[in-house]
């Protein structure tokens, strides 16, 4: 995360605005900025734990890691850089959570690449700040506003909810699968049955949908679910809870605060960082597996049928078959020391 993105290099050529101000960073943070920015003080906060984990050496206490921000988190700070994602409904819960906390009179800078949508910011939050655009450069825009009226934000009416199979599933802006079942969990589960037991790791548990219905076939699983996404960890306990399922849900980059092993690892990884195809999550996800299986313990995955996962597979495990496919997608399986 130490190579600037396009947004914070934009931001870094206007670094002469916030030398003296007490900045708090928030939203897509993708990298090191808000500990290497020259201001009088820099606080950040984000929802991706992996994000925490780069800037809590450089920040020390003054990088939060959690589903919403708080009035404390943001109490000694006058100015809010705020890196805009590519969902518009996130951002619009960040914001909103954001502007019920802030004092009138805060100045606010959104920044964000052009292709995210950035440019839509105007239309979202018109009635809060006097926004105008300040630079643009390297496909990215930055906006300068000043907050002139605190936003209401009511967390519960930006929730989710919809059902598969009688299942109840309960979601929040930026989690993959807010709207609904996505074609690749749907084959994964396709392939799951009664007849799994044992210890189960769910990672990237997004809405928790793969674990809910693995648990309604095969009730005798021990259940643990893992995602670095704040509102994902908060969806996947609702939607146990909705449910009245049971199992471990906590946050963890992939295996980083894996203690156990499991009978199986189940996952629908993903394949983009940010607006970025990047493949290095699913195959660090596969290269570890090994690690956090028993012996004769499986990894099953999903995953567009053009990605190149079947070498990594066999270098990994020496073994992987196709257990369902699609027009799309495929659901490999690779047992641990097989022979």
């Amino acid at each position: 995360m130490s190579k600037l993105t396009p947004a914070s290099i934009l931001i870094s050529r206007n670094y002469h605005i916030f030398t003296k101000r007490h900045v708090f960073f928030a939203g897509n943070l993708q990298d090191s900025l808000p500990g290497f920015l020259k201001t009088a003080q820099s606080f950040a906060h984000t929802q991706q734990y992996h994000h925490w984990q780069t800037l809590q050496p450089l920040l020390n206490k003054r990088v939060y890691y959690s589903l919403m921000i708080t009035r404390d988190m943001v109490s000694q700070c006058d100015t809010i850089i705020y890196f805009w994602p590519k969902n518009k409904r996130e951002a619009d819960f960040q914001l909103q959570n954001l502007l019920s906390l802030l004092p009138i009179g805060s100045d606010i800078f959104i920044v964000g690449e052009n292709r995210s949508g950035v440019r839509g910011v105007e239309k979202i939050i018109i009635h809060s700040l006097n926004l105008k655009k300040i630079d643009n450069g390297c496909r990215s825009s930055l906006y300068q506003g000043t907050l002139n009226l605190n936003s209401s934000f009511n967390e519960k009416l930006f929730w989710n909810e919809y059902k598969i199979n009688n299942i109840i599933l309960k979601s929040l802006p930026g989690v993959f699968g807010f709207k609904g079942l996505d074609m690749g969990s749907q084959l994964l589960i396709s392939t799951l049955n009664k007849n799994i037991n044992g210890k189960v790791l769910d990672v990237g548990c997004g809405t928790g949908v793969i674990s809910a219905c693995l648990l309604s076939r095969s009730p005798q699983v021990h259940l643990t679910l893992i995602d670095v996404n704040a509102a994902a960890i908060a969806a996947s306990r609702a939607t146990l809870l909705s449910n009245c399922f049971t199992g471990k849900v906590y946050c963890s980059n992939l295996y980083s605060n894996v203690n156990e092993r499991f009978h199986m690892i189940i996952s629908n990884p993903p394949f983009h960082t940010g607006l970025k195809t990047n493949l290095e999550i699913a195959y660090k996800l596969i290269k570890d597996a090994p690690k956090f299986l028993y012996k004769h313990g499986e990894l099953r995955i999903v995953a567009n049928s053009f990605l190149p996962y079947p070498k990594i597979l066999d270098d990994t495990f020496g073994n992987h078959q196709i257990l369902a496919k699609n027009q799309s997608f495929k659901v490999y399986r690779s047992i641990k020391n097989l022979v």
